[in-house]
């Protein structure tokens, strides 16, 4: 049965490296697993990101200064 997985090389400092391998062993996981686990959660938080942007982006903009100036005005800053 063929898998549809490629295979990479990825390059980690050695203090990354150790804890990953520590974090395998303790779990009884691959770093693999340990890998791909955290690249999807990167990815699913991007998707989230993306779509609270594009909700949001209708919504009308603030200038900075104008954000700043407010503050002032009300003594928050």
């Amino acid at each position: 049965m063929k898998t549809n997985t490629k295979r990479t090389t990825i390059y980690l400092d050695s203090q990354l490296h150790r804890a990953l391998r520590i974090k395998a062993a303790e779990t009884e996981r691959s770093m693999s697993e340990l890998v791909k686990e955290a690249i999807k959660l990167s990815l699913a938080e991007d998707s989230i990101d993306l779509t609270a942007f594009d909700e949001r982006k209708r919504e009308p903009s603030l200038a900075f200064e104008d954000v700043l100036k407010k503050l002032r005005k009300n003594g928050k800053i």
